[in-house]
């Protein structure tokens, strides 16, 4: 699986997306620009010591990422108002779960362009404006990997 934050601005997020993708062996997409630098304190102390474990890659903006992308690789927007659920599609291994900035979310042109793509999280209380990014991100990938079996999985508890 891929995870991509499109112009993260919160280094905590950022960091924690990190240490999931350690922790589920998932390839991580930083795509700039970004609202903190990359040695950020909050954003190592967010992600521990996990970095290291991390494969990822810093895109100069959306347009270089999308040049890089293989041949039929799906990509799935997840933002508010989405015509879907995260729940509905079938994942594949290699496809990737796109977030956009935690003021701002994904641009509107992005997502008209992939409608068929665009997935939301449910929320029930109105005066809730939004999940934390780094908790959909743990939410919409823990359902992709579930679908595919968990495949990999140690048996330990993740918590901790």
């Amino acid at each position: 699986m891929h995870i991509v934050l499109v112009e993260p601005e919160i280094p905590p997020n950022t960091g924690n997306v990190a240490r999931l993708c350690a922790a589920t062996d998932t390839t991580l997409h930083l795509i700039e620009p970004f609202g903190f630098r990359l040695d950020d304190a909050q954003l190592k102390r967010a992600g521990m010591d996990y970095w290291q474990h991390v494969r990822w890659h810093r895109w100069s903006g959306w347009t270089a990422f999308q040049k890089k992308l293989p041949a039929g690789a799906r990509l799935w927007f997840v933002e508010s108002s989405g015509p879907r659920l995260y729940t509905e599609p079938v994942f594949d291994p290699d496809d990737y779960l796109v977030f956009g900035r935690e003021t701002a979310g994904l641009p509107e042109k992005l997502l008209a362009e992939n409608r068929n793509r665009w997935l939301r999280i449910p929320m029930f209380n109105r005066r809730a404006r939004s999940l934390n990014l780094s908790n959909c991100v743990a939410l919409v990938l823990f359902e992709a990997l579930r679908q595919q079996g968990f495949k990999g999985e140690l048996g330990r508890n993740g918590c901790g």
